[in-house]
């Protein structure tokens, strides 16, 4: 796998200087184009053809992926889903670097993945990128927030308008702003 392209550090955003290469940034709007056109109005049954439509543009995308027509996705080249993998309605996949969502991992209805902040240290406010990884079997429920260089960890769950700025246990519950863990998750067989 080629690696994701990534924000450059030497512009100054205060003088209009852009975080990403012109090449970057005009996939980027023909992307925002195809999607528009051709995807975010389908019905709900035609996934595979969102997965093929996000996977021509470089994503990595398994073709049992669900992928939802209201969801927007930055940047494909840096998506990776496994089998079963779900982007619900309406999620914000801001994936400025690797963004993974495991196998059978679900990302529920107007959830936001953040995989960028900037630098409140620096003069010039730079754009930090950080992965985002969302574990096997892990949950991330409606209106929750995922920032930048997470691993939600696999059978997590992060419960609805959670925020999450630290990576979680395996199969623990949390929920809140900042979400804390409420409790472990029992999964019956």
């Amino acid at each position: 796998m080629k690696e994701p392209l990534t924000a450059t550090s030497d512009n100054d955003p205060f003088k209009g200087a852009p975080s990403f290469s012109l090449k970057h940034r005009l996939l980027r709007m023909l992307w925002a184009i195809v999607w528009t056109v051709f995807a975010s109005w389908t019905p709900a049954p035609l996934h595979r053809w969102r997965v093929f439509l996000v996977n021509l543009f470089g994503a990595n995308v398994h073709n049992t992926a669900v992928i939802h027509n209201s969801t927007r996705i930055w940047y494909p080249p840096n998506l990776v889903m496994h089998e079963y993998a779900c982007l619900g309605p309406r999620v914000n996949c801001y994936n400025m670097t690797l963004v993974t969502i495991g196998y059978k991992a679900i990302v529920s209805q107007d959830a936001t993945l953040c995989a960028g902040t900037h630098d409140i240290n620096d003069p010039n406010f730079q754009l930090i990128t950080k992965p985002i990884n969302i574990g096997l079997g892990a949950w991330v429920a409606a209106n929750a927030f995922i920032g930048p260089g997470v691993t939600v960890a696999d059978g997590s769950v992060i419960g609805a308008c959670g925020v999450l700025f630290k990576s979680t246990e395996k199969n623990g519950v949390y929920g809140g702003n900042p979400a804390k863990l409420i409790k472990m998750r029992e999964i019956h067989e």
